[in-house]
């Protein structure tokens, strides 16, 4: 039965209220309609009483009770005083209708209301058949008491009540018709600056605008519902920036091995090779083609990791491994004159995975070498029921006005320093440890160099 009512639902918002100002409507008019009926009902029954109450007492004054017995005063419209009335003295009848018969259902009615006595009121069926009416009067006199009854056909009545209810029933689907027409109007009209917000809202956020609704000159409801698809718009806003982001760090992160492997075939194409110096090519491009397919799938997992459903198995990554496979990896590529080292903690585990520590952990260490004079140093300890990464360097340091800038997309502090890069690894690096409730950070008080800290929650 659910399922019907829902099927038979109007599938929009302005069907829906139309229908319940109809379904209102007519509710309130059959109240109305069947109030009014009662009403004249009852109004056209006390008429059809007055009547018969004006007929008995023009008939009573034909009836002489002064004497002992009741007598019939003749008068000169008699034929009319006569015409559906009946006179009884207790249970004797005295005189009837001239239509009417002495065992006919009328007179049997008529004898009955002057038995009981008192003024007293019935409706019958009569023989065509047809509903009439009967009252009765008692005429008392000082020896000898009457009883008066006189009939009335309520046909008129009745044909007047019909009509009545007829033309209710038809001012009624009237008036339906009209409610109906008239809210679907109404709503429609009322609905119109939904509908253009909801469309200004589409338009806006397919082209990424600026525009947004307001507050300003509309009601409450539309104002409360474009701030809320202002809201949206924001949102939507926020995710495309976030996916324009990805993609930069995503091509920051993959042009830097990518180089190796160009800068290897270039210098090997330049000049006859020998064996040995051919493997060790292969090997640089079979390493960078490593750290590609490295990057790739640690941003393949970060997304299946956060997307809906997904399971969340964060992973445990014993941390010095993989800060001892870093620094091999910097040092392995001839590019290092600092010394490297790291502070052990061999039980100390992190709460990532360990592709995912490496890759948060990366940029800052090939920041640290890009930039160091003579030294970089890693570290690790518990912090905090976590675990804090603090990577060291004794070079210039991040210039102090461009602190708050320092991981946004896209910014360097000096674009013409000699060193390559888009200035994507460190905000990749903060987005990657964000994901698993961790954080890179900046500490802006250490004096010889830069000293960026990584917290990730304990393994």
């Amino acid at each position: 039965m659910t399922r019907l009512v829902r099927r038979l639902a109007p599938r929009t918002l302005r069907g829906r209220l139309s229908l319940v100002a109809l379904t209102t409507a007519a509710l309130l008019m059959a109240v109305l309609t069947v109030v009014f009926n009662t009403v004249m009902n009852r109004h056209l029954r006390h008429q059809a009483d007055n009547e018969l109450g004006s007929r008995a007492a023009a008939v009573a004054t034909t009836v002489d009770t002064s004497g002992p017995g009741v007598r019939i005063v003749e008068t000169a419209n008699d034929r009319l005083l006569d015409a559906n009335a009946w006179i009884y003295t207790g249970t004797r009848l005295l005189e009837k209708p001239p239509t009417a018969t002495a065992d006919g259902t009328l007179t049997g009615a008529a004898a009955r209301l002057a038995a009981r006595g008192g003024e007293r009121c019935t409706t019958i069926e009569a023989e065509e058949p047809r509903l009439v009416h009967l009252c009765s009067r008692p005429v008392s006199g000082p020896h000898s008491t009457a009883t008066v009854v006189t009939a009335l056909d309520l046909a008129p009545y009745r044909n007047s009540a019909d009509t009545l209810l007829l033309g209710s029933l038809v001012l009624d689907a009237v008036m339906l018709a009209c409610t109906y027409a008239l809210t679907r109007l109404a709503v429609g009209r009322a609905l119109r600056p939904v509908r253009l917000m909801a469309d200004q809202a589409a338009h806006w956020s397919a082209v990424g605008s600026d525009e947004r609704f307001g507050t300003e000159g509309h009601p409450a409801e539309l104002a409360l519902l474009g701030t809320s698809l202002d809201a949206l718009l924001d949102r939507i806003g926020a995710v495309l920036r976030h996916e324009q982001q990805l993609t930069g760090e995503l091509s920051h992160e993959l042009r830097t091995p990518l180089a190796r492997i160009i800068a290897e075939l270039d210098w090997w194409r330049t000049r006859p090779r020998s064996a040995a110096e051919t493997r060790a090519t292969h090997d640089v491009i079979a390493d960078a083609a490593q750290s590609m397919r490295t990057i790739c799938d640690t941003l393949l997992n970060d997304a299946r990791e956060g997307a809906p459903g997904a399971a969340t198995a964060p992973g445990i990554a014993a941390v010095a491994p993989v800060l001892h496979r870093l620094i091999d990896d910097v040092d392995g590529r001839g590019r290092v004159t600092a010394a490297v080292e790291a502070t052990e903690h061999p039980a100390l585990a992190a709460g990532v995975a360990p592709a995912l520590l490496a890759r948060i952990v990366s940029p800052l260490l090939a920041n640290a070498v890009r930039y160091a004079r003579s030294r970089v140093a890693v570290s690790a300890r518990p912090w905090s029921g976590g675990v804090r990464i603090d990577v060291t360097d004794d070079g210039p340091g991040v210039p102090a006005a461009f602190v708050d800038d320092l991981f946004q997309p896209g910014r360097r502090a000096d674009d013409d320093d000699g060193h390559d890069g888009a200035g994507l690894g460190l905000p990749l690096a903060r987005r990657l440890a964000r994901a698993v409730g961790g954080e890179v950070s900046h500490d802006p008080t250490y004096p010889a160099g830069a000293r960026f800290r990584v917290d990730l929650p304990a393994g």
